[in-house]
């Protein structure tokens, strides 16, 4: 499988990542290790997580997730072949963007890993109240350590995102080298205005949540009565039952229809398809979902089909 740089950094990774949030919530610790090695035996390579990952599951505390990955690691001996993305900043134990919170957060989350390094240590939100450089400045110090790779952005605008970029070439600091916005058919707008031409310019890699926007581009939830199927995701595809989301999911099942593929394989492809996109992050809570993701892979659409789901989704 054809690996794609990630931005400017030493990084590259399948277009199709992994995404963690389910790891301690809707997947146990041996279904996560199921899906784990299922991502890596079909060709991923980067696994997405977060310190505050399950924190909002009756009885979880946060950190779940990685200590769930860090068993993995350690019961797989597949850590050569994977990379590790993690985040600071929005778990309540450790708060902002503080050089001195940055410490200790990667210093709790290399334990819960059980690793000796990051591989892509994000900002999970923006901390206006801690200035850029000290910021930029902590980051550098654990790459300079050893204990990260590279760093990327979460949820950051574009302005801030700029502004960041400006002061790790006026201060010889590292950059964030990969954004992590929300994109996808039906939420379009905030990325492709604000982020993407900021994207484009400066080389920047892009792996993108909500991919399948909590479900709803799987075609699972078609009417009010079908948020019911799931008590953790049909309340969040609520949102998009409205006259364009339904005009997205006729455009993917004829799409889908045509290459005898499913609404989320078409859905998924279309990011892989854009040039500004790295990769999208999607989640499965069982083998044989994660297998229907995979194959996202292998799906080429055409020139027609890119533009007819651009039509129905603008």
């Amino acid at each position: 499988m054809q690996h794609r740089p990630l931005g400017r950094s030493p990084l590259s990774i399948a277009p199709l990542v992994f995404g963690g949030n389910v790891f301690g919530w809707s997947a146990d610790e041996a279904r996560s290790f199921e899906l784990l090695d299922a991502f890596v035996d079909g060709g991923g390579n980067l696994i997405d997580t977060a310190d505050v990952y399950s924190a909002w599951v009756p009885g979880n505390t946060g950190g779940e997730s990685e200590t769930i990955i860090g068993k993995w690691l350690r019961k797989s001996g597949k850590r050569d072949r994977v990379l590790i993305a993690t985040k600071v900043a929005k778990w309540a134990e450790h708060p902002g963007l503080s050089p001195v919170n940055l410490r200790a957060a990667v210093e709790g989350s290399l334990k819960r890993l059980q690793t000796d390094r990051i591989d892509l240590y994000f900002a999970h939100q923006d901390d206006a109240s801690v200035p850029m450089h000290e910021t930029l400045g902590g980051f550098a110090r654990l790459i300079e350590e050893g204990k990260v790779r590279a760093i990327g952005a979460s949820n950051f605008g574009a302005d801030r995102i700029a502004d960041a970029l400006a002061v790790s070439q006026e201060h010889g600091l590292p950059r964030y080298e990969c954004l992590q916005p929300e994109y996808n058919l039906v939420a379009r707008g905030a990325y492709e205005t604000g982020l993407e031409p900021l994207v484009r310019e400066e080389g920047l890699g892009v792996v993108c949540y909500y991919a399948l926007a909590s479900g709803f581009l799987s075609g699972k939830y078609r009417s009010a009565a079908d948020l019911a199927k799931s008590s953790a995701r049909g309340s969040a595809a609520k949102r998009y039952l409205n006259p364009q989301g339904l005009r997205v999911l006729d455009a993917l099942d004829a799409v889908a229809a045509s290459h005898r593929a499913t609404p989320a394989q078409v859905a998924l492809a279309w990011l892989i398809a854009r040039p500004s996109i790295t990769a999208p992050i999607a989640s499965a809570t069982s083998v044989l979902q994660l297998q229907e993701l995979l194959g996202a892979l292998s799906l080429s659409l055409g020139a027609g089909e890119i533009a007819a789901l651009d039509a129905a989704s603008a």
